[in-house]
């Protein structure tokens, strides 16, 4: 059986566009919208702050499409847009059907946290707010995007091209087609584009998307348990290097530091700035303590405890906690030519943790590495 018959015919089409159900060509669909299936979810806290006297509305809406895809539009204030409308918006060719998701003020704030200037001539217009006759066509050509999905990547397969298709978006009108595709390498879809535009009868468009995007778009759990910060909250995708890991102790294996997209997790950058600024008031660990024992080395660091784990040369398995303060001490004793007698004398007694710690600890640091 085709992977295309296999969809259920009571799926939920819409529910990538912030839609907890289809839409109706009989009832009204003010309640359509809401904000506990939308990926990238926006809060307005500015809804119940009044307007200052004087103070004309914001002529900007936004307006999201499929899974992250949002776009600020121009409105009129004769359309008395809210969130949740579905409207009719301009397109490059024809129009597109959103959802209105923000309006008021807060649009202001999010187009300068973007960098888009409200005064741009070339911000498209809202045509109007949808009919019956544009809903209708936009259900018909939204519940077409998985057999395409699923016939494209046959094409694409017949042509032994090296990409992946892992999304496709139908626009409103049902003109036009974004198929959304990852491929490690320059891929020529001349032919391919050919293909898909007789077989589909619409205008194509390709748009190459790296692997942190796709997992964005298609979502999933992470190894923590929740569901991935690309496709909840996470708009902004910063460079992740080893050196990340590397500062917080962790161990350098990919197969455990990597995502669902392949890259290092996005997760090491949080903690990152902390951990670096935490690390500045610690020695160098590449430097010996030179005792009358034996020269000691730096087997690990406990950053937010402050202690520096050494162990004599002759004995690595002895492992002593040496405050940072105490190490600086001793480093500045031992370039003035004092060597300290032993390391045991400046060691600080850890505490055993109990049972319960070690338990939740260990649980924890195994969901990481899983």
């Amino acid at each position: 059986m085709e992977e295309a018959d296999k969809i259920s015919p009571d799926k939920n089409h819409f529910i990538t566009r912030g839609c907890c159900h289809q839409p109706s060509l009989i009832h009204k669909n003010d309640n359509i919208f809401t904000h506990g299936c939308s990926k990238l979810d926006t809060f307005d806290w500015l809804r119940l702050v009044p307007l200052p006297e004087g103070h004309t509305p914001f002529d900007c809406i936004e307006v999201r499409f499929k899974n992250n895809r949002k776009d600020f539009f121009r409105s009129s204030p004769d359309y008395d847009l809210h969130v949740g409308d579905i409207v009719a918006v301009e397109a490059n060719p024809g129009h597109d059907i959103g959802i209105v998701s923000l309006t008021g003020e807060i649009v202001r704030l999010q187009m300068k946290k973007k960098n888009t200037d409200p005064k741009r001539e070339d911000i498209r217009k809202v045509y109007r707010k949808a009919r019956l006759s544009d809903i209708e066509k936009w259900i018909t050509a939204v519940e077409k995007e998985d057999n395409t999905l699923f016939r494209s990547r046959v094409i694409a397969s017949g042509l032994n091209l090296k990409m992946k298709f892992n999304d496709v978006e139908y626009q409103g009108d049902d003109t036009k087609a974004v198929f959304y595709y990852t491929a490690d390498e320059r891929v020529d879809f001349r032919e391919l584009i050919k293909l898909l535009a007789e077989e589909f009868k619409i205008r194509i468009e390709m748009r190459q998307i790296g692997a942190r995007q796709e997992a964005s778009r298609l979502g999933g759990i992470g190894t923590c348990g929740r569901e991935l910060c690309c496709s909840t909250w996470l708009s902004n995708f910063n460079t992740v290097s080893t050196n990340a890991a590397r500062i917080q102790q962790l161990s350098l294996n990919p197969q455990k530091l990597a995502g669902q997209c392949g890259k290092l997790k996005c997760c090491l950058n949080y903690e990152y700035a902390a951990y670096a600024e935490a690390l500045k008031g610690f020695p160098p660990d590449d430097v010996n303590l030179k005792t009358k024992k034996g020269e000691a080395f730096a087997q690990k660091i406990d950053v937010f405890a402050g202690v520096v784990w050494y162990a004599y040369k002759s004995d690595p398995n002895n492992l002593m906690a040496i405050p940072v303060d105490k190490v600086k001490e001793i480093i500045a004793m031992n370039k003035s030519g004092k060597p300290v007698d032993k390391l045991e004398d400046y060691s600080r007694k850890i505490e055993k943790k109990t049972e319960f710690e070690n338990v939740v600890g260990q649980e924890a640091l195994n969901r990481f590495d899983k």
